[in-house]
């Protein structure tokens, strides 16, 4: 085991948690993640109705008798607000143990869900929004770094300089996102005060994830340079595989478009359509610029111990640079 405050509160035994990502992040991954020892999340966005929501959280339960949580996108133009509250009721009534909120602040929520028993973990980019997550009540939070995939927001501050600065700004648990993959990370994020990784593009190139092998073997051959930022125009910057998507949002965005104009293009249909055909161009592709970095695919369970043994190999080595002579 590793032990930080993470995974003491949330009753895990590595500091390792998968990302919430729509379509993939379904009981499948999380379950082959929280089975593993992390903390594996099945993303709301995924699923067209509440019941829909209710029958995977129970297949997680079926799947695993280990912790998991729930992602919930709390941008309006995803999830209305009223769905937004029926999602907090219904994790509360299932005994969810975490809940990952991110998008806006979850504020309206924060005392039902204590109330409720679920601990509340808020992604933000930000460290001014980390500090409001800490005010409104948030049990840990997660700062994602410029590297990562999907939303970044609009600072463009990487992971080396924002998880840092986090650490040293709030006094709850901080969980580091974006441009880990390995133990290297992990080490580097301890190092840095964070108490947890949060992994999503790592967990894409999994076994379990539910994603087609071409999108797969494309990620072990793509470098660090095939992602770029796109939304900008609209203020929700999102980091995505370079394609004809993207390339069509680029165009849209150059000559001035609305948010009307781009919700067919990044709305999520076309990326479920890719993950389910292979076809690369059929939509936008979140993927975070670690990609560059991976370079096999593995099960859940294979990704994780790797992450720990080489935390601890590399530990142990950098222990052995501070001995003191005679």
């Amino acid at each position: 085991m590793i032990k930080t405050r993470i995974t003491e509160m949330l009753g895990i035994e590595y500091p390792i948690i998968q990302g919430g990502m729509q379509w993939l992040a379904c009981a499948e991954l999380a379950s082959a993640v929280s089975n593993a020892g992390g903390l594996g999340i099945v993303t709301a966005l995924s699923f067209l109705s509440l019941d829909e929501i209710r029958q995977e959280i129970r297949r997680m339960r079926d799947m695993t008798d280990k912790p998991f949580g729930l992602n919930i996108s709390m941008l309006p133009i995803f999830i209305p607000g009223e769905m937004t509250s029926r999602i907090v009721d219904l994790l509360i009534e299932e005994q969810v143990p975490v809940v990952e909120t991110a998008g806006r602040s979850p504020e309206e929520f924060a005392h039902r869900l204590k109330e409720g028993g679920v601990k509340l973990i808020h992604k933000v980019p930000a460290v001014r929004f980390a500090q409001k997550a800490e005010r409104i009540g948030a049990d840990a939070v997660t700062v994602v770094g410029f590297e990562c995939a999907g939303h970044p927001g609009m600072d463009d501050v990487p992971s080396l300089i924002l998880v840092p600065k986090a650490a040293e700004s709030v006094s709850i648990p901080v969980i580091a996102a974006g441009g880990f993959c390995d133990g290297k990370g992990l080490v580097a994020a301890l190092a840095m005060g964070a108490e947890a990784i949060l992994m999503g593009t790592r967990f894409m190139a999994s076994k379990e994830a539910p994603m087609h092998e071409n999108c797969k073997k494309w990620m072990l051959g793509a470098t660090e340079r095939d992602t770029r930022i796109v939304e900008r125009s609209i203020r929700n910057p999102c980091r995505v595989i370079i394609n004809e998507a993207s390339d069509k949002v680029v165009e849209l965005e150059a000559r001035g478009t609305t948010l009307e104009e781009l919700l067919p293009i990044i709305s999520g249909k076309g990326g479920r359509a890719a993950y389910q055909s292979g076809d690369l161009n059929a939509g936008i592709i979140a993927c975070g610029q670690v990609v560059g970095r991976i370079h096999e695919i593995k099960s859940c369970a294979e990704i994780i111990q790797d992450i720990v043994q080489e935390a601890q190999s590399i530990t142990g080595r950098l222990g052995g640079l501070f001995q003191q002579g005679n």
